[in-house]
């Protein structure tokens, strides 16, 4: 049945229709063609007993056999749609003037209201109200012209009741199945847009930090924040451009994808938030978009990680490969920037001097600031470097962040 099914709801299907499009079309043809053989066997009942009403059953079915045939060729569903309205709303309603009205026809006319249904299913629902208004004022003229103008048939009393009550079971079947298969497709495509939903909001809170995005997703202005404390972290692999000269593509960027991911880790069980990539150079931050007091100790680990994490790494066969590291400490604007490949981003001296951290550092080492070390000399062990010229900065003093104090181990911030 499910393959028979699949085959009838393929009739005037087109490659090039959308997914709704396709949907309609397949639910039209499926009511259709089992509308079909209930109008002949209609057709044959009425006849056998007489009524020429029969006979407007099998127009009935030549009229919606021959749309169903031009729709298979022409693939055009408007025009099948309106024919199967109209033959639907006017042949069963002139039928029970043919049978002598309501009660002699024993209430064909109901088949009437599937034209309505129809029009409420794949159109509109203004246009679906008038098909409605058009059936009911169809269905009371025809009925009562038949009371008035047509003679009783003289049916026997159990084929009126009979007729009556098949005539009801029908329409209501067909109008229930009909609905029933609309709104199965509309959960189905509401399950596939809700999946899609939840698809772009996991590629969203993959690009932005999780409250930024349920913010962007709310809001209607910009978003931009200032943090009072933050610290940022700059790590760039050294000498990285000959290595990358001795690999091809696919090796060069898997390096950087198994190098990234697992500082991803990092900053993920630390509580730092990753900003961006920058080629061979990581960006992250503790601190925002959720404070914390104790973002220097939270980035100080990270970076500790960091270059152990690379000492244990062989690169392509390539010894050596060390990480500079750079950190420092203070106030930073964070916001959203942009309409389409949202960035959030961080703006601030402090940034800029974090950066020069890394470019003005040492391979190997994680240098900081006297920010940074402020905030970090009563729990990690650092060794001062002295005074060095900073672009953009002047003189400054700068500390070789070396590892935790005595008997503090490196481990996950609570």
């Amino acid at each position: 049945m499910d393959s028979l099914t699949a085959v009838v709801a393929r009739i005037g299907a087109d490659p090039r229709d959308d997914e709704e499009l396709r949907q309609k079309k397949a639910l039209l043809v499926i009511v259709t063609v089992i509308i079909l053989p209930v109008s002949l066997v209609w057709g044959f009942l009425y006849l056998g007993l007489g009524s020429p009403g029969g006979i407007l059953a099998f127009v009935y079915f030549a009229i919606s056999l021959g749309s169903l045939v031009v729709f298979a060729r022409t693939r055009r569903l408007e025009p099948f749609l309106l024919t199967q309205i109209v033959d639907i709303l006017l042949m069963p309603t002139g039928g029970q003037t043919a049978t002598g009205g309501f009660i002699a026809s024993g209430g064909v006319g109901m088949w009437g209201l599937l034209g309505p249904l129809g029009a409420l299913v794949f159109l509109d629902v203004r246009r679906a109200v008038r098909w409605f208004a058009a059936f009911l004022v169809v269905f009371a003229a025809t009925g009562l012209a038949g009371d008035a103008l047509v003679a009783d048939a003289g049916f026997p009393g159990w084929f009126k009741t009979t007729m009556l009550a098949l005539n009801v079971i029908g329409t209501a079947s067909l109008a229930f199945t009909l609905l029933a298969m609309f709104a199965r497709q509309r959960n189905d495509a509401l399950t596939a847009l809700r999946a899609e939903q939840e698809k772009s909001e996991l590629l969203l809170q993959n690009v932005l930090p999780h409250t930024i995005a349920e913010r962007l997703k709310a809001a209607t202005g910009r978003i931009a924040d200032h943090f009072a404390a933050a610290s940022i972290l700059f790590a760039d692999v050294a000498e990285f451009t000959p290595l990358a000269e001795r690999l091809s593509p696919a090796e060069m960027v898997g390096v950087l994808d198994q190098l990234f991911s697992q500082f991803d880790a990092l900053v993920e069980r630390h509580g730092l938030e990753k900003i961006k990539t920058i080629g061979d150079a990581y960006m992250a931050a503790a601190g925002v978009p959720d404070p914390c007091p104790d973002h220097a100790h939270r980035t100080a680990l990270v970076a500790l990680e960091m270059r152990q994490l690379l000492a244990g790494i062989a690169v392509a066969g390539w010894p050596g490969v060390e990480l500079r590291i750079g950190i420092n400490s203070g106030p930073v604007v964070a916001g959203v920037i942009g309409t389409h490949r949202f960035l959030y981003d961080l703006w601030g001296d402090a940034v800029n001097t974090a950066s020069r951290m890394e470019s003005h550092g040492t391979p190997g080492q994680i240098q900081i600031t006297r920010a940074t070390y402020e905030l970090l000399k009563h729990e990690f062990v650092c060794r001062p470097r002295g005074t060095i010229p900073v672009k953009g900065k002047g003189e400054m003093e700068t500390w070789y962040l070396e590892g935790p104090r005595t008997g503090r181990a490196l481990q996950a911030a609570p």
